[in-house]
């Protein structure tokens, strides 16, 4: 079984849950899994009626700001869950009073304007990103670049980075990436939600650099696989550890996971994990809420949105670009999710 490590739902009674459709709460945070929440969130309230039921209202009311501001928001006790793609460590889990669950796993695509290239042709190493990100590489004609696309007419024009403004999961599993395959950008510039950008136009949310990066000729970004397909911007192939060139879509994303989820605890950030097919670069999404709005209607009407979301919202999730978590990680989620008493798990 995947080693989960999270503490879920210790020592909490959940008892039999309620209709949600009921039921408002609030959340803040990731916008990388935004698209995601506001689907599971229609679909949701319309399996709690007929077929032909169309929610009117807002199960929850969600701020997409950040996985940083999300955290915050929790521990202020402004809203009833935060969603991140940085897991909480088990003793930012005790300051905070809090449990967190998996929810579902994503990529993070590296999307470009450039005149010409469509999906799937530009082809990236992890050295010419951090290249291009610490500002060594600067042209899209540098050798460096033209090794990887022998086939592709690549302009003699300046890259124009773009990167996040806010406190960002996304930045997070993007610069721990970078950090685990380039020792230069390890040593100098690191991973975080935040980091010290050395190049870079700042933009806030994945919406925010997706639409720059639209709005950018010779632009470079990276954002979740969703809000890619989204916006229509065409991701680059990246070299996965067995060299071979990937896109992110549901085979790669779900190789990434499965390769992973065998030996890696879910908290850490699915980066590298090997697999010829597995593609590089991807997060999971986690939910944080307080322990002390357990027994709570709108406690007890959350749980069972998420556990809904977890055990029947994979086409959904998968339609958009992301992929579900494995079944034995599910299934362990979702039965913890529902039990008259979680269960410590460490």
């Amino acid at each position: 079984m995947v080693r989960l490590a999270l503490v879920l739902l210790a020592g909490l009674a959940l008892f039999a849950p309620v209709p949600a459709a009921a039921q408002t709460f609030t959340g803040a945070g990731s916008t990388f899994a935004y698209q995601l929440l506001i689907r599971w969130s229609q679909a949701y309230q319309r399996s709690q009626r007929d077929a032909d039921y169309q929610p009117v209202g807002a199960l929850f009311d969600y701020e997409p700001s950040g996985s940083e501001a999300g955290i915050q928001r929790l521990q202020q006790r402004a809203v009833d869950f935060g969603a991140t793609e940085v897991a909480l460590s088990d003793e930012e889990l005790h300051r905070y009073n809090a449990i967190q669950f998996p929810v579902v796993a994503g990529g993070i695509a590296i999307v470009t304007n450039v005149n010409g290239v469509g999906a799937g042709r530009l082809k990236l190493t992890s050295d010419v990103i951090a290249a291009i990100y610490a500002g060594r590489i600067t042209r899209w004609s540098d050798p460096a670049i033209r090794a990887d696309n022998p086939d592709l007419v690549l302009p003699d024009t300046a890259i124009v980075p773009i990167r996040r403004a806010d406190g960002s999961g996304t930045t997070a599993a993007f610069t721990a990436y970078l950090s685990k395959v380039n020792a230069d950008w390890r040593g100098s510039i690191g991973s975080g939600q935040t980091v010290r950008w050395p190049v870079g136009v700042p933009a806030r949310g994945n919406l925010g650099v997706a639409t720059t990066v639209r709005n950018t000729p010779n632009a470079i970004g990276y954002v979740d696989l969703a809000t890619a397909r989204a916006m229509n911007l065409p991701p680059a192939a990246i070299r996965n550890s067995n060299g071979n060139f990937v896109v992110p879509d549901l085979v790669s994303l779900r190789a990434a996971v499965q390769a992973a989820s065998a030996a890696t605890d879910l908290r850490n950030v699915l980066v590298d994990p090997g697999g010829t097919a597995a593609y590089p670069i991807v997060a999971t999404v986690f939910v944080a809420v307080a322990k002390e709005a357990a027994n709570t209607v709108r406690f007890r009407a959350m749980m069972a949105f998420f556990a809904w979301g977890i055990e029947n919202g994979a086409a959904d999730a998968e339609a958009l670009g992301y992929v579900a978590l494995p079944g034995t990680a599910a299934g362990f989620v979702m039965e913890s999710l529902r039990q008259p008493r979680g269960p410590a798990m460490r």
